[in-house]
């Protein structure tokens, strides 16, 4: 898939492809799941646009389209524009700026900022699997980035440095990763980086028969005792190798993101962060390292479109909170 695709330039050629990723085997009613193929009739004329259906079970009875029951419900924009946006958001190593979304699709920023933060609900795995495993390696590690616009839950609580000479960004906001040697990646944004948010979130993610690899800092003290093997690397002390123990794939995955943030996206609220750690996420976990192509990348966004919905609505809140 290309720029060129006619995907790319005709609607009905994207609704389609979007039918092709959802129903592969036919189309099926999202109001109640029917998927009776008998049920379901296609409807034609002119009082309706091409890609409507009808189901035609009795206590339904409602019409459907591709977009319903997705983040694309409701939505204006030609479905080719929303196809090219998926292409270029997950083709692109270190991001898509809505700005230039908007001049590329020929749409208002406002539409285009928009469009952005759906596909990254699209991104986002609802229930990612547990990391790691017997044998495997994680990689834990958390970072600073951008200026803190909510305050700390603690002001005490990064007094003491956890590293060596360091007291941490204390007025910068925290993410926290995983990363699977050789997998995939699980950012985090987080309020403070205390041992206790630390453990809340590996807990949860992260297999405990797996060997933990983190830096020296205080953190992970307590917290790897609880896998099968923990071992550090001292940063302070210039020491980021030693044998297989390491830090750098996670460091690798902060040194993307911060090159996205800070050349691509510019600016970005707190309160959207999780969204763009996301994008990065999915990009990471879907690159051509692990043999996935940029059409199936785009296909894997599409896959990820179901059941989800964002509003300006539920933005409005977010923004405001």
């Amino acid at each position: 898939m290309n720029l060129t695709d006619k995907r790319f330039q005709d609607h009905t050629e994207a609704r389609k492809w979007f039918e092709l990723q959802r129903w592969p085997n036919g189309p099926w009613c999202p109001h109640c799941g029917n998927a009776n193929p008998d049920e379901i009739t296609a409807l034609h004329g002119k009082a309706h646009r091409d890609g409507v259906y009808q189901c035609n079970e009795k206590e339904c009875r409602l019409q459907f389209s591709v977009t319903v029951g997705t983040v694309m419900e409701r939505s204006k924009i030609p479905l080719n524009k929303w196809l090219l946006a998926m292409h270029l958001m997950s083709s692109s190593k270190k991001g898509y700026s809505a700005h230039q979304l908007h001049r590329t699709l020929g749409i208002t920023y406002q539409s285009a900022w928009f469009l952005a933060h759906r596909i990254r609900e699209a991104m986002k795995d609802l229930q990612p699997p547990t990391m790691g495993g017997s044998g495997k390696i994680i990689e834990a590690d958390e970072t600073y980035y951008g200026q803190r616009e909510t305050p700390r839950k603690d002001k005490t609580a990064r007094t003491k440095p956890t590293k060596k000479g360091k007291s941490g960004g204390a007025e910068k906001r925290v993410v926290f990763g995983l990363v699977e040697r050789g997998g995939k990646a699980r950012t985090f944004h987080i309020n403070q980086a205390t041992a206790w948010e630390v453990r809340k979130i590996i807990v949860r993610n992260v297999s405990r028969k797996s060997d933990l690899h983190t830096d020296e800092s205080r953190i992970y003290s307590d917290l790897g005792k609880e896998f099968d093997d923990h071992k550090t690397v001292i940063h302070s002390k210039n020491e980021y190798v030693r044998g297989n123990v390491h830090t750098n794939t996670v460091e690798s995955v902060w040194s993307v993101f911060k090159r996205g943030m800070k050349g691509i996206y510019q600016h970005c609220g707190e309160a959207h962060l999780h969204r763009y750690l996301a994008e990065f996420d999915f990009r990471y976990n879907n690159r051509m390292a692990l043999k996935i192509s940029d059409t199936e990348r785009t296909e894997n966004i599409a896959k990820g479109i179901e059941g989800k919905r964002l509003t300006y609505r539920r933005l409005d809140q977010v923004q405001n909170a």
